[in-house]
């Protein structure tokens, strides 16, 4: 129930309408159930499914929650078009909030392994060894690139970290986890150029190129160290992702009847928090 109720967090900075996202996070559990019934109810993607004895591993939700729900964010910002965009206003308060979130994932990982054990143990720190290293490599990646570095630029290599190591967590060491988050880090980066200014897309918290190219690298990384099948792991990915985007696709249609998909140009332009409720977050005119 947590992890259902998490995913479609994931998708909603490709949104712009209340209405839309407290239906669209209602309906999107058609299909994450099915998903979440392949990988880890003994469906047709666990071991014994469709691919054999050894199906895809994926300790804590690499295909199920970020694959699932990067290609959904990806599927609606394609839809809703480009928005008007503006940087965060506060920094840190977006560090603050990468802080707990790297915090929470340790009960994302750990939890996974259903139990107080070494495993769980073990999922917590290679959770924390890939966060760590992502975040150093993303910035590091940023001043080669740019000659500097950005606070948001390196919390958001944090999320990359943590969201890679996510299906691999029950199953590498220290050693690989460092490997998976120093890659990611850069991995993660470049999808980001590549969607936001290759694409031309506007998925406004990059959902995708963090979570959704993220988990399925790590979800790939399994079979690289040899604790998952190659067949299985990038079968899964592809049978899962023709799946989401087909049916995010005909979800958003359906929810399109019922309520717009984005506000006016004019409420846009005069921000969500006003337009919608009537006050600012922040006031600085004083």
């Amino acid at each position: 129930m947590t992890f259902a109720i998490i995913t479609p967090a994931l998708v909603v900075g490709a949104y712009q309408i209340q209405r839309f996202v407290m239906i669209f996070s209602v309906v999107y559990h058609s299909y994450y159930a099915p998903v979440v019934h392949w990988v880890w109810g003994g469906g047709i993607l666990s071991d014994g499914g469709l691919f054999g004895e050894i199906g895809l591993k994926d300790f804590a939700g690499g295909v199920v929650v970020h694959e699932t729900a990067g290609l959904a964010a990806l599927v609606i910002a394609v839809l809703l078009g480009p928005k008007s965009l503006t940087p965060p206003h506060s920094p840190i308060l977006t560090m603050i909030g990468a802080a707990m979130l790297w915090v929470g994932w340790f009960g994302f990982n750990g939890g996974s392994q259903l139990a107080a054990d070494g495993g769980a143990a073990m999922a917590l720190t290679v959770t924390h060894i890939s966060a760590a290293a992502a975040s150093l490599t993303w910035a590091l990646w940023e001043w080669i690139k740019y000659g500097r570095t950005s606070l948001v630029g390196m919390v958001t290599g944090t999320i990359a970290g943590l969201a890679s190591i996510t299906p691999a967590s029950g199953f590498v060491g220290p050693v690989e986890a460092l490997i998976i988050g120093s890659i990611a880090g850069v991995v993660c980066q470049e999808a980001v150029n590549l969607v936001r200014n290759r694409f031309k897309i506007d998925d406004t918290l990059d959902v995708f190129a963090v979570h959704g190219v993220g988990g399925i690298f790590g979800t790939i990384m399994i079979a690289v160290f040899g604790a998952g099948n190659w067949f299985a792991q990038v079968g899964s990915l592809a049978i899962v992702g023709v799946f989401t985007v087909v049916v995010t696709f005909v979800l958003v249609k359906l929810v399109a009847i019922v309520t717009p998909l984005r506000v006016s140009e004019e409420d846009e332009h005069t921000g969500l928090d006003l337009s919608a409720h009537g006050e600012r977050a922040y006031d600085h005119s004083s």
